[in-house]
């Protein structure tokens, strides 16, 4: 019960038992809740005071090299709002909409099959579908340079809602308009292959985004001594090498990571993004103010400029050449670490209608409510040495501190009660900062950029909670056929998947 009177969003649909097993349940059943206090009420006030310490600098959204940037561009995060969004699809049960909006704990195939992109099919929505099996696009929008970029089909209510297999992706600008490059994909693989079965099409696009998950995405986040635990001598995934969950045997989402782990894309968002020449937003603003906030029909100027995203193609880093080339840089995501940025700590009420408005107050009170153990309880579990308390420290992961910058603490300088009892959540992200590299970033001439990664519990539950979707579903692209790749070779990354959906040349036959 939070402090509102009201229980927390999820809590009335999950078990409380440390055996129970099902559609929700915990990787580590054994482990015993975390306690942040002697009451709910004191555990609350103190896991307030340390998501209020995990707030960033209050920054405006800006043009050119940030020091909290990485070397993920800004894409990732949002693919992987939408990979999210595809693990926890529910498309039609209000009862479970109703006792878990945040679809935190109920779905209906949790698997990377694409059922927030495809719904129920051409048959059971033929609302989303031509006649030819291909999506309804909606209107055209410009400014991108995309001379094919549209809006997703809506209806005609006030706001205009998008017809689509998951509403839940139309919530930003950003996630609305990566929804609508799946819509293209598919569009263009039946264009380019005339007479392909629509099931076909959708396997294709299946893949590809399958692969992009495992060889791409994952890489990215997830620190290379974790991936490398996870392959064979041949390079390839291997089942056998899951210890922690097993979704073959025992069907369910772990808790684990759906509250803690994989809310490491929290820490990514930046506090606005530029979407082309024009449009410079923040992901939150006063109203009538524009910004990145969706569930309405999308300006018509407001078409991405994918290169600000992701590595279409390769431009300046700064604009030490001309002042220019700062506005049309690539955009970074933020480092993983124990900090968010300032927008994500006053939620507007549209989003967050009961307190607290702060996100990581939100996620860390959820969790303590979800009797989540320890990040130190999870990491003795999985027998991965376990941070001291001086090493789990709270801020921005920069590379140095200027005289505006909030210097690091350790996690028991906000409560004594965090003393060898860190929250899991902020437990993962203090890990990460412990495992960075240098990335060399997409740009013109040569940049290093510093890139924290998830470590060895973070990275491992998450990494293991997508290699066991995938090999627990038979049609996935590690059941059907590890050796899969897409034509265009075994570098494909996202950003082929983007020039694809847009029209750029790309090798993409029938059968591949």
């Amino acid at each position: 019960m939070g402090t509102h009177g009201s229980p927390l969003r999820g809590l009335m649909s999950t078990s409380r038992s440390q055996t129970f097993e099902g559609r929700f349940g915990r990787m580590f059943r054994s482990l015993h809740p975390a306690r942040f206090g002697a009451t709910d009420s004191d555990a609350e006030l103190n896991l307030k005071a340390l998501g209020n310490a995990m707030k960033g600098g209050d920054d405006p959204p800006k043009d050119g090299p940030d020091g909290e940037e990485s070397g993920i561009p800004a894409l990732y995060t949002y693919l992987g709002q939408f990979i999210d969004h595809d693990i926890t699809f529910d498309p039609n049960s209000s009862l479970q909409k109703a006792n878990d909006p945040d679809g935190l704990v109920d779905f209906r195939t949790p698997a990377f099959d694409l059922d927030n992109v495809y719904g129920r099919g051409p048959n059971d929505q033929p609302y989303m579908y031509t006649s030819g099996g291909k999506f309804l696009l909606g209107s055209p929008i410009t400014g991108g340079g995309d001379p094919n970029a549209v809006d997703l089909a809506r209806n005609d209510a006030n706001p205009q809602r998008a017809l689509i297999g998951d509403p839940r992706n139309d919530e930003n600008l950003i996630v609305s308009q990566l929804q609508g490059l799946f819509l293209r994909f598919h569009n263009r693989l039946l264009a380019d292959n005339p007479g392909m079965p629509f099931i076909e099409a959708q396997q294709q696009m299946r893949f590809h985004y399958q692969y992009v998950v495992l060889n791409d995405f994952l890489p990215r986040v997830v620190t290379g001594e974790v991936i490398d635990a996870l392959k064979d001598g041949d390079g390839l995934y291997d089942e056998h090498s899951l210890q922690f969950y097993h979704f073959r045997k025992s069907p369910f989402m772990p808790v684990e990571f759906s509250v803690a782990a994989y809310r490491l894309g929290h820490s990514m968002v930046r506090p606005g993004y530029r979407l082309n020449d024009a449009n410079l937003l923040p992901i939150f603003a006063l109203d009538p103010n524009p910004d990145l906030r969706g569930f309405k029909a999308m300006a018509p100027d407001r078409g991405i400029d994918w290169a600000r995203f992701i590595d279409t193609e390769i431009r300046p880093y700064d604009g030490s050449n001309d002042p220019a080339d700062l506005n049309r840089r690539l955009q970074f995501a933020y480092r993983l670490d124990t900090s968010l940025v300032e927008p994500l700590s006053k939620l507007p009420a549209s989003i967050a209608s009961d307190p607290p408005p702060s996100l990581a107050q939100r996620n860390l009170i959820r969790a303590y409510y979800l009797q989540l153990p320890s990040g130190q309880a999870v990491a003795k579990a999985m027998h991965q040495p376990v941070l001291k308390d001086e090493e789990i420290l709270i801020g921005q992961a920069l590379d140095s501190f200027g005289p505006d910058d909030t210097p690091l603490k350790p996690v028991t300088a906000f409560g004594k009660v965090f003393k060898g009892n860190c929250p899991l959540w902020t437990y993962i992200l203090a890990e990460a900062m412990h495992h960075t590299i240098k990335v060399d970033i997409p740009v013109t001439g040569q940049v290093q950029v510093s890139t924290p990664q998830l470590g060895p519990v973070g990275g491992r539950i998450l990494a293991e909670v997508f290699l066991g979707l995938m090999f627990g579903d038979p049609t996935s692209m590690l059941s059907v056929n590890p050796l899969w790749a897409p034509p265009s070779g075994a570098d494909y990354t996202l950003r082929d998947f983007v020039r694809y959906a847009t029209g750029q040349p790309a090798v993409m036959t029938a059968g591949a």
